[in-house]
């Protein structure tokens, strides 16, 4: 009989068979892989259509001033002929005069609240539109880089109507970082800055939190690369703290303690990074709000009371000069000690938290 053939049968090893089924079940399946690629696709077109909405004009019509306020239409042009159009109150010589910048997407009626005080205390006044905003053309918001050649153009124009007095500015938000912004710092002998952004990066950063909750840091340099594209501006451009540096009058930085866009510690941060002399004043409980509706007799009483001070009856623009040659020099240390102690000041638990120095 011819030999049986034998087929030995080797069954694999129980190693392999794992490692094998191991595989199968981490295998992504590819119906995973278009949804993701899908969700990516539809959060950058999220993120590109809110780049856009973010730079987008504001312009509309504005219409005459309030009759009570007494003001002109009028209009100048910046460092590169963009138009702008506001109005003009005439105040009482020797008092000065105040450039009152609004914020973001809003225009100079957000302002006639202040020109209103301001001016029945004998200040003169400019309220204008930024470029973009209300009845001043422009093609982008910029968030303070090209609106900078505006508060300067302001501020030429406000000195050519008060000639020979000492003129301020009060700028919110969008406004605050347009005083800070482009080549330098505006020129003036009294600043306030309220709610102000300190780094573009890290305002982003806050205003994506409120909507994407912890996720929003994530997306927050998704965010910012476009902006960079569509402006032709660097972030790093965008950084009121560096411009608050190089100030040279006397400022005054308002916030609130309840604000999630520009937070009580990022305006503390501004202000730190300000010269003296400098004050601060952080608003118990306001959020992201107008900070004169919000607490408007003490914001009254603090405005005037600082414009007071650092306006009335002077003429020139040798204030800075003077406080340089009157106030001492502090030393690094001294500074710095001065700066852990929080400075001289009060506080009004119902009302605000005060740092002044200087």
């Amino acid at each position: 009989m011819p030999p049986r053939s034998r087929v030995a049968v080797v069954a694999p090893s129980k190693g392999l068979c794992d490692l094998v089924h191991e595989r199968r079940r981490h295998r992504i399946p590819a119906w995973s892989l278009l949804a993701g690629a899908a969700a990516l696709l539809v959060a950058f077109a999220a993120v590109w259509w809110t780049d856009g909405a973010l730079i987008a004009p504001a312009n509309h019509p504005i219409g005459p001033p309030p009759g009570d306020l007494h003001a002109e239409p009028v209009e100048f042009r910046t460092d590169d002929n963009e138009l702008l159009r506001g109005w003009f109150a005439q105040g009482d010589p020797p008092k000065g005069g105040v450039v009152l910048l609004h914020g973001v997407r809003s225009d100079r009626r957000s302002m006639v609240d202040r020109a209103r005080f301001l001016t029945s205390s004998g200040y003169s006044v400019v309220l204008f539109d930024l470029q973009a905003h209300g009845e001043s053309p422009g093609e982008r918001i910029t968030f303070g880089y090209r609106e900078s050649g505006g508060a300067r153009a302001a501020i030429r124009y406000l000195r050519r109507r008060v000639p020979g007095q000492r003129v301020g500015a009060i700028g919110a938000s969008l406004g605050g970082a347009a005083c800070l912004l482009g080549r330098q710092p505006l020129d003036v002998d009294a600043l306030v800055l309220e709610a102000v952004y300190p780094d573009v990066r890290q305002a982003a950063i806050n205003r994506l939190r409120l909507r994407f909750g912890p996720m929003g840091e994530w997306v927050a340099p998704v965010l910012t690369i476009p902006l960079e594209t569509r402006l032709g501006i660097r972030a790093g451009e965008l950084r009121p703290i560096d411009g608050i540096r190089r100030v040279r009058s006397p400022v005054l930085v308002i916030g609130g303690t309840q604000d999630r866009r520009t937070t009580a510690s990022e305006t503390r941060a501004l202000f730190d990074a300000a010269p003296d002399p400098k004050e601060l004043w952080l608003i118990e409980g306001a959020a992201h709000v107008d900070f004169y509706r919000y607490a408007a007799e003490e914001y009254r009483r603090r405005i005037l009371e600082f414009l007071r001070r650092h306006l009335d009856g002077r003429q020139g623009s040798t204030l800075n000069e003077m406080q340089r040659a009157v106030l001492p020099k502090r030393s690094p240390r001294r500074r710095q000690g001065a700066a852990r102690r929080g400075g001289r000041g009060s506080y009004d638990p119902r009302v605000a938290r005060t740092v002044s120095r200087g």
